[in-house]
């Protein structure tokens, strides 16, 4: 398990949740907190949910002095630090057009300084997660580098990323840490770009992929199911279930935040 140490003073981690606040969001969103907790112990960790009216993501960038100081006379209030007094870490596994510029927004008008973390990937800990989520399905063995399972009928696999270019690039990475557990044809695609989907499609043929599996690139929130269901109902192709709350995601949680950290402590450019 990845650990981290930090001052008893440390910017509060935010959970940054790309949705509204549905009940199964709500319960993810408290596993994967839960377990981030165990890798940075002494963290303060809250949860903010991006188009939510309760629990939202602007309410858990206000800490509960900046609650205080609302109350006060507007000329009591000072400020005596100019240190983030968070790290906002999006709930992502890569980009995401419009939710990055929604958690950048977020961000910009928050009342005191924060700091936004990076997404959770590419990182060869989300390949891992992939490759967990196949062999939970019976489409992938669970040892590294034993190949696809044959009976389940895939010989290839699609790596499902939401969404943009940018998104199918960071996906790509994981794509080719997963080509190496597997030691099948894996390529990236973007959910909903049938363009996209139809290249890696082609690509994944060329390569002797015929029937390939899918592997969403997703955690959950990110996006409506219902996609990832169509999906593989119009390409007749098995499909593994999102990272969710897969133990690699909790990691990567406090990886981004203990680089954010480091990043403040380094020195300003003359």
């Amino acid at each position: 398990m990845h650990r981290i140490s930090v001052a008893s003073d440390a910017p509060a981690l935010v959970l940054a949740i790309p949705s509204a606040g549905r009940e199964h969001d709500v319960e993810l969103a408290d596993q994967i907190a839960e377990a981030t907790a165990d890798s940075c112990p002494g963290v303060e960790i809250r949860i903010g949910y991006l188009n939510s009216v309760t629990d939202s993501l602007r309410d858990a960038l206000t800490s509960p002095e900046q609650d205080h100081n609302r109350e006060r006379p507007r000329q009591a209030r000072t400020t005596t630090t100019t240190a983030p007094t968070a790290v906002v870490v999006p709930l992502l596994a890569g980009s995401h057009p419009a939710l990055d510029s929604q958690f950048a927004g977020a961000v910009a008008h928050a009342e005191s300084q924060v700091m936004l973390a990076g997404h959770l990937g590419p990182h060869p800990l989300l390949a891992g997660a992939l490759h967990d989520r196949l062999s939970e399905v019976g489409l992938a063995r669970a040892s590294r580098a034993r190949g696809l399972n044959i009976a389940a009928g895939a010989n290839g696999v699609l790596v499902v990323a939401d969404r943009g270019s940018q998104a199918v690039s960071d996906a790509g990475v994981t794509a080719v840490l997963l080509a190496a557990r597997l030691a099948v044809p894996v390529l990236p695609a973007s959910l909903g770009d049938e363009e996209s989907i139809a290249a890696a499609l082609g690509r994944l043929r060329e390569a002797g992929a015929t029937h390939p599996a899918i592997a969403p690139c997703l955690i959950g929130p990110e996006t409506n199911p219902s996609e990832l269901t169509a999906l593989s109902v119009a390409l007749h192709a098995p499909c593994a279930s999102p990272l969710g709350s897969h133990p690699a995601i909790a990691q990567l949680v406090a990886i981004r935040y203990g680089e954010a950290l480091a990043r403040m402590s380094l020195p300003a450019p003359n």
